[in-house]
């Protein structure tokens, strides 16, 4: 009788619950992501789906600081809103429908403007992970944006008005660790082999194989022989297009056939062939992570140096010492066709050897520490060999302030005017945005809000833009098209174009919390009629 097959491992009803996040930013990413707490400044339609996308995911906590009462026009474009909620707070009624969405969460709300708490308790917003502020009026947005500016804390300005939407993404400095590049280089070493890799790869014979044995071994082995006959005869490495076809006619011709099958070629010779592209060439640092390491704050450490760059700088001492101008070793391997002994040995090596490296890096990591006065538990090992196997990755973004956008002293319009100079270029979404914003603070309504006053708040708008393109030293704009569409809408949101944005804000959100993933450079403006999009940096 067949021995039962074994079970696996139960998964707990929390893992069952978020598998696939789970496995996008893994355990470490949901603990971040369950111990932040967000504030979303309106409950607008464009806020409630911003918060939607983190609510169901499993945020630990948000609030929401709104305090308008709902209308008609809400209840049109929030599906969070109901008919009879008309004349209740929104952000108490919002609240309360979006924890219906994961008993995990929690939630709360300020029915108060955020200019009062601006003004009357600047310390509310210190303690929350990253800020979202939706249809913000111009003064407001400029005293959030200072004060947030000097906490460092993330702050994403989201607006959607007909069927445009705008984002722009406010930090001083975020930095990264596990990015996540979509095409990753596999950190073989072939061209300088560390020491026990070189003994295993240097005690393989491929000539004195057996045609099974010669179509099991791993393509690794077959890259690495390969590229020793190549260096012997050319002395460096294949660096162009013919040189590394050259190198795959050399390995096609190792290539053995079945005595028995003819047609039947080699598997891992033919992985080999493929795998010239992506793992052939020098291994160096990347120039990105370069810079990181001679930033002056990986340099010259202080007291109040984060994690990261204390990190960054132990991998700095490392690549200068023990790793001989490389990085530690990643200690992973692609996939590949080979017999699993042999596989799981080349594998075992790299690991060792990733395991040693990052041991050098987390011992100078606890010397850094205690020079600089710093509790020697401030930073774990495991995040030091996390920091190591993404090492080549790291990313560090440091934006612009947004208060500074509204500074015509300070700020530099000349990417307005070079964008503006293509018709087709979505800079004028930006340049309308920043028109509909003056007029609120005008007028303190939006353009077209009301029936009767559309073709007069067609003139007042195209003033407001004139003003400051006039301010920006930028021409007029080319058609007047756009202002008649801005005062068209009214003001009023899409749904769906809100859920659109909704989404895409929500993953900046958890890209900041989790500290995983690029966030969006600046600025993103998107047209739903075109489905066209784009990003700036102001």
């Amino acid at each position: 009788m067949a021995s039962p097959v074994p079970k696996s491992p139960e998964q707990s009803e929390k893992n069952r619950k978020y598998d696939r996040q789970l496995r996008l930013w893994g355990d470490h990413g949901q603990a971040a992501l369950e111990s932040a707490h967000v504030c979303l400044i309106n409950a607008t339609g464009l806020g409630t789906e911003i918060l939607k996308s983190l609510v169901l995911p499993g945020i630990g906590a948000f609030t929401i600081v709104d305090s308008k009462k709902i209308t008609h026009e809400d209840i049109g474009a929030n599906f969070f809103l109901e008919a009879e909620s008309v004349g209740k707070s929104r952000a108490q009624v919002a609240m309360q429908m979006l924890l219906e969405l994961n008993s995990d969460v929690r939630g709360d709300y300020i029915d108060e403007e955020p200019e009062h708490i601006l003004y009357n308790s600047p310390d509310f917003f210190n303690n929350f992970t990253v800020v979202v502020a939706t249809s913000l009026n111009e003064k407001c947005l400029i005293l959030l944006s200072q004060r947030l500016w000097d906490l460092n804390i993330p702050l994403i300005v989201t607006r959607s008005i007909g069927f445009i939407a705008y984002m722009r993404i406010q930090i001083k400095q975020h930095t990264v660790v596990e990015t996540h590049p979509d095409n990753e280089t596999p950190d073989l070493r072939l061209d300088k082999p560390f020491g026990t890799l070189k003994k295993h790869l240097d005690s393989i014979n491929l000539d004195e194989m057996s045609f099974k044995d010669h179509s099991h071994v791993p393509y690794l082995v077959i890259l690495y022989k390969f590229l020793e006959k190549w260096i012997k005869e050319k002395g460096e490495l294949p660096k162009t297009y013919k040189e590394k076809q050259q190198l795959k006619q050399m390995i096609k011709e190792g290539m053995r056939r079945d005595e028995n099958d003819a047609k039947n070629s080699e598997e891992n010779f033919e992985e080999a062939i493929k795998a010239v592209n992506t793992c052939i060439g020098p291994t160096q640092i990347p120039d990105n992570l370069r810079n990181i390491l001679n930033d002056e704050q990986c340099i010259n450490l202080t007291a109040k140096s984060s994690s990261f760059w204390i990190i960054a700088k132990a991998i700095r001492d490392f690549c200068e010492n023990e790793g001989d101008g490389l990085l530690p070793l990643k200690g992973t391997l692609p996939d590949m066709t080979a017999d699993t002994e042999k596989y799981i040995t080349l594998q075992e090596i790299y690991h060792k050897q990733a395991v040693a490296d990052a041991e050098v890096v987390w011992r100078r990591t606890l010397q850094l520490l205690r020079e600089l006065g710093k509790p020697s538990d401030s930073i774990s090992e495991r995040d030091v060999k996390l920091f190591c196997r993404h090492a080549s990755g790291i990313h560090v973004e440091r934006g612009t302030c947004i208060a500074d956008e509204y500074s015509s002293k300070i700020f530099g319009a000349s990417n307005i005017v070079q964008s503006l100079e293509n018709p087709e270029s979505m800079m004028i979404y930006y340049v309308v945005l920043r028109g509909v914003e003056k007029f609120q603070t005008e007028y303190n309504s939006y353009p077209g809000e009301f029936d009767d006053q559309v073709e007069p708040d067609i003139v007042k708008l195209k003033a407001c833009i004139t003003k400051l393109l006039i301010e920006w030293g930028c021409g007029s704009l080319a058609k007047d098209d756009y202002v008649h569409e801005f005062c068209r809408f009214g003001g009023s949101e899409l749904h769906s174009v809100a859920a659109f944005l909704g989404g895409l804000a929500a993953q900046e959100v958890i890209k900041f919390v989790t500290n995983q993933y690029k966030p969006v450079h600046n600025t993103f403006i998107y047209d739903a009629v075109t489905s066209n999009s784009g990003t700036f940096f102001f």
